[in-house]
């Protein structure tokens, strides 16, 4: 019981704390789009944004893995691990490509600039990925909890 209320409490605060990060900066990249007003607020926003999902993710995980236990062999756990690996995967290229450059337009004094159509289509595709896989994964832990 008690590793059970934990977990859930840690895969809950794990989404209060991605899902709220990843809506933030889901929205400053959207208005980003056609705007160089935002395309900088984005850039600065996703300094703190992106601590945030991974600190999210790190909860998501260590929470589901104690909240789900005993139940690996079932879909729905195996689902939100999937998506979990996923979200992993969108948040390394986020972080370690998407950003990088982010950063280095800033240092270059090119914040305001709006971004290159090739990297806004990829980071569109990213952003929407993020977006769903969080609200999948949420919408899976609820099913969970009403099976």
């Amino acid at each position: 019981m008690t590793l059970d209320f934990l977990g859930l409490f840690l895969h809950l605060a794990g989404f209060v704390i991605g899902l709220g990060a990843v809506t933030v900066i889901d929205l400053h990249g959207f208005l980003g789009r056609k705007s160089s007003y935002w395309t900088e607020a984005t850039i600065r926003t996703h300094k703190v944004t992106k601590p945030l999902i991974w600190l999210g993710i790190l909860l998501l995980l260590i929470g589901g893995t104690l909240f789900f236990r005993g139940h690996y062999g079932e879909v729905i756990p195996r689902a939100e691990l999937l998506l979990g690996i996923l979200l992993i995967v969108n948040g390394c290229f986020l972080s370690f490509w998407v950003s990088p450059r982010l950063l280095a337009r800033e240092a270059a004094g090119k914040a305001q600039e709006l971004l290159p159509a090739a990297w806004q289509r990829l980071i569109t595709v990213s952003f929407l990925f993020s977006f769903v896989g969080w609200w999948g994964s949420l919408i899976l832990t609820v099913l969970f909890l009403f099976r």
